[in-house]
């Protein structure tokens, strides 16, 4: 399924001699779940969007980018008129400032526009879903290497010659006014007077460059020149050999054919461990982790088939991510750039890459998406966590037959110790609350906190009432024991509200309002109880 105005998936798609005959195009339905049905073999959908929600489900897929082609086209775009941009210039660059303003502090501050988006626009989707669509734009813009919102001239001709290879624009298309320029002026006669200058004085520049040229043949046919050319190569070579040999990234070459590395750089002793002598007298399965090896394999004999079959074809380049073993026996995440070249001496198709260490970079990823699903204080899951875990729980339940248990749990007397003694002294005894729930509960259950003193205790297999009822109890008496925070001995109780599915409901959203109408009614009883919900409680 692509969906209408996706011509740079089948120019992709031609490009790796793809032809329309050889697939059946269906009209696209975007809904996800065709593809995790089966319903199709393959959709077009956005890099930061539809693989989180795979990935949330479990679902294995393969993504393929027209980018690993070469086809790198722009994407969302801003346009105007002509008549407005002639009649209200100040107007359209404005405009123009303020959006790359936002998108740049967008950019630098990932986590409040995520929080922003899911709070006052759309709810449409959860808030881990909106940093996950940040994190994996990122390197699609790539702040950090180029300004938000430059073109390239040479990127829209690339994009033109695309849909004219397509039948779907002329050759040569034109381009005169099609981009924007805020600093230019409309003094176009002064413009053509300045360029006229300029290609007479380049006229007499090239002029006499070219009397130089023709003496200096005459003179620079000495063995001196010959030296110093010699000189000059020498030269060339020891600084590129000092680049390669100090940089932190690897830089190294493979045979495809013998899959032996040809050539590795000092800094994979800093990568890995080795030295480069180690790597290159050991095959490439070694640089690999066991269960990548084969995928790996296949796709350079893939790539460097292509590459001899079409040897005028440009340079195309391929990046991976890898967990590579150390010598020390643990691993490192690396991000793997290269390219494909045919070796004119010995005929081979050579792999060149460049390998970089990415660990950090994970692990920031990492804490930010645990970040999102963890309370910061007690580091419970967060509401998030809990409904998408009470989610899968009900699916579970409905494939076993068993019961699901939701505790509602409120701390009684919490607001005087905040009031009497400070958020500090409160935030330490929530801290403690949290440990002694926990050990409450199986490992297979989830402690959550929902914000302030509400926490919620989920039981995904319970088989009845009683047993939601026992560690109920279990947690009332272990929240009844006194806190010891400092010198300070504080006396809290808590009041637990429980709901069953499907006894008393069939959905996620009701299952938790029913267990907080039942912690209510504790509340309403006395506190320092458990209230089991029952239909016609309000």
């Amino acid at each position: 399924m692509i969906e209408t105005g996706g011509d740079e998936l089948v120019a992709y798609l031609r490009r790796e001699r793809i032809s329309p005959e050889q697939f059946t195009r269906l009209e696209h339905s975007f809904k996800l779940q065709d593809l995790i049905d089966g319903a199709v073999d393959a959709i077009s959908a956005y890099s930061s969007n539809e693989p989180f929600y795979l990935d949330r489900v479990g679902q294995d897929y393969l993504m393929f980018t027209p980018r690993s082609a070469g086809i790198d086209f722009y994407g969302d775009n801003l346009f105007t008129s002509q008549s407005l941009l002639k009649a209200q210039p100040e107007r359209v660059r404005a405009f123009r400032e303020a959006s790359l303003r936002g998108w740049q502090y967008a950019m630098d501050h990932p986590e409040e526009i995520a929080a922003l988006i899911h709070d006052r626009y759309s709810a449409a989707h959860p808030l881990d879903f909106y940093l996950f669509e940040a994190r994996e734009m990122r390197p699609l813009i790539r702040p950090d290497l180029v300004e938000i919102g430059y073109m390239s001239p040479g990127r829209w001709r690339h994009i033109a010659d695309t849909y004219a290879d397509l039948g779907m624009l002329p050759r040569d298309f034109e381009f005169k006014g099609f981009l924007y320029a805020p600093d230019a002026r409309a003094d176009l006669d002064g413009l053509r007077i300045y360029l006229g200058w300029a290609l007479a004085v380049i006229g007499i520049v090239v002029g006499v460059a070219a009397y130089i040229h023709r003496i200096n043949r005459r003179l620079h046919r000495s063995a001196a020149e010959t030296r110093a050319a010699a000189e000059e190569l020498q030269a060339s070579e020891e600084k590129y050999r000092v680049l390669t040999e100090t940089m932190k990234d690897v830089v190294w070459t493979l045979d495809t054919e013998t899959l032996r590395y040809l050539y590795v750089s000092p800094s994979i002793a800093r990568l890995r461990g080795y030295t480069p002598e180690e790597v290159m007298a050991a095959p490439l399965d070694a640089a690999i982790k066991p269960q990548d090896v084969e995928s790996v394999r296949s796709l350079i004999r893939l790539r460097a088939r292509a590459c001899l079959d079409d040897p005028g074809a440009a340079p195309r380049f391929y990046t991976e991510v890898f967990e590579q073993p150390c010598k020390d026996g643990s691993s490192v995440w690396t991000e793997v750039v290269t390219t494909y070249s045919r070796n004119p001496r010995s005929g081979h198709v050579e792999l060149h890459g460049v390998t970089r260490d990415i660990s950090e970079r994970r692990a920031s990823q990492e804490r930010i998406a645990y970040m999102a699903e963890h309370d910061i204080l007690t580091d419970l899951p967060n509401r998030s966590l809990v409904s998408d875990r009470l989610r899968q729980a009900l699916m579970a339940s409905r494939r076993n037959q068993n019961r699901v248990a939701l505790l509602y749990i409120d701390l009684d007397r919490f607001k005087p110790v905040n009031d009497t003694h400070g958020h500090a002294v409160g935030d330490l005894l929530l801290k403690e609350a949290a440990q002694r729930m926990r050990a409450c509960v199986r490992e297979s259950d989830t402690v959550g906190r929902f914000g302030g003193d509400e926490f919620v205790v989920l039981l995904p297999a319970v088989d009845s009432a009683d047993d939601a009822l026992r560690v109920a109890e279990k947690i009332l008496h272990a929240l009844r024991q006194p806190f010891e925070v400092g010198s300070l001995r504080l006396d809290v109780s808590s009041s637990i509200g429980i709901a069953l599915y499907p006894d008393h409901c069939t959905d996620d959203a009701s299952l938790l309002v029913y267990a907080d109408r039942a912690m209510y009614e504790a509340k309403r009883s006395g506190c320092d109880r458990v209230v089991l919900f029952h239909v016609g409680q309000v």
